[in-house]
C-alpha cells in the first residue's frame, strides 16, 4: 500500500512539476508533499540497510532473503532520486512564481509613481 501511496504521489508531483501557472499555495503544498515522500523514502532505504546488515551477519540467513532486500534498495533509490529531482523543479518553479510577482509589483508602483 505504501508503494502504491508513493507511486501515485510521484505521478502527481511529475503532473505538476515545471508548470508555471501554479500558485505559491500550491506550490508549498505540493513541495511539503514532495519532502514527506523523500522522508519516507529515505527512511525505508535505511530500514532495509539495517535489515540487510542484519541479514549478511546472521549466518543462517539465505540467498533469497538477501535478494529480496536488495531488490527493495535497488527499487528505492532510483524513486528518492526522482523525488529528489521533481522537489529541485518545484523549488525552481516556486522562484519563477516568486520572480515574477515581484516584478509585477514592482511595475506597479512604477506605474503609480508616474
Amino acid at each position: 500500500m505504501v508503494e502504491t501511496l508513493d507511486s501515485t504521489l510521484s505521478a502527481r508531483l511529475r503532473e505538476h512539476a515545471g508548470r508555471k501557472h501554479l500558485t505559491e499555495s500550491d506550490l508549498r503544498g505540493l513541495t511539503e508533499q514532495a519532502d514527506g515522500l523523500a522522508r519516507s523514502l529515505r527512511a525505508q532505504i535505511g530500514e532495509s540497510e539495517r535489515r540487510l546488515r542484519a541479514l549478511t551477519a546472521d549466518e543462517t540467513t539465505g540467498v533469497t532473503e538477501i535478494a529480496g532486500e536488495l531488490r527493495r534498495v535497488e527499487t528505492l533509490r532510483p524513486q528518492l532520486q526522482e523525488t529528489e529531482r521533481l522537489i529541485d523543479e518545484l523549488e525552481e518553479t516556486a522562484r519563477a512564481v516568486r520572480t515574477a510577482w515581484l516584478l509585477h509589483q514592482a511595475d506597479a508602483a512604477a506605474r503609480r509613481l508616474q
